[in-house]
């Protein structure tokens, strides 16, 4: 093997805030570090930082046997690596971009189909701090490919390997998102009627901080019932109507309070399922789509 080929070397494709990002963790290793990306402004600052430019996606993938790529979907996986498919045999793709599980799964078969290997990753960061003690990695496909590639993928975060299923990482990755988009904007939405009511945000935070440290109880609380439900049907009617004093609350102060309608609808959804088939029906089960 040549020495561009050892495993203190890779090549990064991608570099948007967390394509740079690998591209600093993996130079802070002491890894050599070849780049390329449309905009030529962002190799210039890796380039800087002591990265190697790759002038064509081609010359990234020679440099070295395993290449990331760290791009807004699976789709601009197609237009970059289809520039040069037929220099993907022997080589090991590590896609750590998000995307569904069903594109993922056809992303990697295409990525065999030109000789390559190929696993996935989720890269469960706060932002791009990659360094973050919050940050890690989901990573998914052939183990042995996992296996033989982990130590050069560590410097990225922590690494948690979920099983061979190419578009398991996403699962669990999208499944966090789920999670977190409503949580923003709801956060959004709470920093909104403090500021709208003439109130501090900074007085207000430590509050908020405080409120989230309940979130790994309802968590357990929830999902310790499997599928039954953990809200009684006064519950139920509780939550309704506590949504309905956020939005009362929300929209005084002229602030908008879609996602707070859309949880009431659910709400609703449940108490009226629940009224219909004379027992508890929970949101879980409206969600899933289920029948009474």
């Amino acid at each position: 093997m040549s020495e561009q080929h050892t495993t203190r070397s890779v090549s990064v494709i991608g570099l948007g805030p967390m394509g740079q990002a690998m591209v600093r963790a993996f130079l802070a290793a002491g890894f050599e570090v070849t780049v390329w990306n449309r905009s030529t402004a962002k190799i210039d600052a890796m380039v800087e930082l002591g990265a190697k430019r790759a002038e064509t996606v081609a010359a990234a993938l020679d440099a070295n046997e395993v290449t990331v790529l760290s791009l807004t979907h699976y789709a601009a996986m197609y237009d970059v690596l289809g520039q040069a498919a037929d220099h993907l045999t022997g080589k090991v793709i590590a896609n750590l971009s998000s995307d569904s599980p069903e594109k993922t799964r056809v992303g990697a078969g295409w990525v065999r189909s030109h000789g390559a290997q190929f696993i996935s990753g989720g890269v469960m960061s706060a932002g791009d701090n990659l360094v973050h003690p919050a940050s890690y990695i989901f990573y998914s496909g052939p183990r042995e490919v996992f296996d033989a590639h982990a130590e050069l993928l560590r410097p990225l975060s922590p690494q948690e390997y979920l099983g061979a299923d190419d578009g398991l990482a996403q699962i669990y990755y999208q499944a966090l998102l789920t999670i977190m988009h409503p949580w923003l904007i709801g956060f959004e939405q709470a920093i909104a009627v403090i500021e709208r009511s003439g109130h501090d945000i900074d007085r207000f935070i430590p509050f908020a901080v405080r409120s989230n440290a309940a979130f790994p109880y309802f968590m357990a609380e929830s999902t310790a019932a499997k599928k039954k439900a953990w809200l009684d049907l006064a519950s139920l009617i509780m939550m309704d109507a506590g949504v309905q004093h956020v939005i009362d609350a929300s929209e005084e102060v002229g602030v908008d309070a879609t996602i707070s309608h859309t949880a009431q609808a659910f709400w609703r959804k449940a108490i009226a399922a629940s009224e219909q088939a004379g027992r508890v029906v929970s949101t879980r089960e409206i969600i899933r789509g289920e029948k009474s």
